[in-house]
């Protein structure tokens, strides 16, 4: 898991609602309907846009520095986390019993599916 910290401006809307954007990742905007709603908001559109450029094997730009970000008089600057899973597959040799196997293959069941399931559960 590979952690990522970037600074984000949070811009008020007259609703009470806040729109969130990144100056080093372009193109990164997201909204949040409150305070709390936009910080969850914020993590979430950062964690899919670093996940989306690392699938696609492009360059994570790096963060500035906080104290560098330029904002408006009712803008407000924010760092948020993010961490991103590498979510790759790989090939893994497995053994199971025979049987295993053999009732895999009657009912039709993906081996993989089942694995990454159990481990998904497993270790959460």
């Amino acid at each position: 898991m590979n952690n990522y910290v970037y600074p984000a401006i949070f811009q008020p809307n007259n609703d009470g609602s806040y729109t969130i954007s990144y100056p080093d990742l372009p193109g990164c905007i997201s909204e949040g309907k409150d305070l709390p709603n936009a910080m969850f908001m914020a993590q979430d559109a950062l964690t899919q846009w670093i996940a989306y450029l690392t699938d696609k094997r492009q360059v994570v730009p790096g963060a500035s520095n906080i104290k560098d970000v330029k904002f408006n008089n009712n803008e407000f600057v924010n760092l948020i986390c993010a961490d991103v899973r590498d979510s790759r597959a790989v090939k893994r040799t497995v053994s199971i019993p025979k049987w295993m196997d053999e009732k895999v293959s009657e009912t039709g069941l993906s081996l993989s599916r089942v694995l990454q399931d159990a481990l998904t559960q497993r270790l959460q």
